[in-house]
């Protein structure tokens, strides 16, 4: 599995938010969107601040893949479910990055319908 190299993640840390686009099923990306963006560990996440209802959101869920810009970082990456056992870590890690919006945003971003959104962003290589 493609992992994300320590240059891209600083980059992309750097940048404070993200540009997001799925794929269509048929292969065009759609319009992307503006997104904020956290790190656990060696990974990044997204979460859709709407929940699942959110038309960036389910356009992730036809095909899983897309492109991800930010910080002069532009990657195809494969959006991938999270694991539940890091909601946690994953609360705090918004918290911490974005706690200055104020706390009626950590708690949308950190509601149940939203954690249920968490997605972990999988580079791909050139030839997948």
């Amino acid at each position: 599995m493609t992992r994300w190299t320590s240059d891209e993640i600083a980059r992309i840390e750097a940048a404070d938010e993200l540009e997001l686009a799925a794929l269509r099923r048929d292969g065009t990306l759609r319009n992307p969107v503006t997104i904020w963006v956290v790190r656990h560990g060696d990974d990044l996440y997204v979460r859709s601040a709407y929940g699942p209802d959110s038309a960036w959101f389910r356009g992730t869920q036809a095909r899983h893949e897309g492109r991800i810009g930010a910080g002069g970082v532009e990657k195809d990456v494969t959006f991938v479910g999270a694991e539940h056992d890091i909601d946690d870590a994953i609360d705090a890690a918004y918290s911490n990055r974005y706690g200055r919006y104020g706390d009626r945003f950590i708690r949308q971003m950190t509601s149940p319908d939203v954690r249920a959104t968490t997605l972990k962003l999988v580079p791909r290589s050139a030839s997948s």
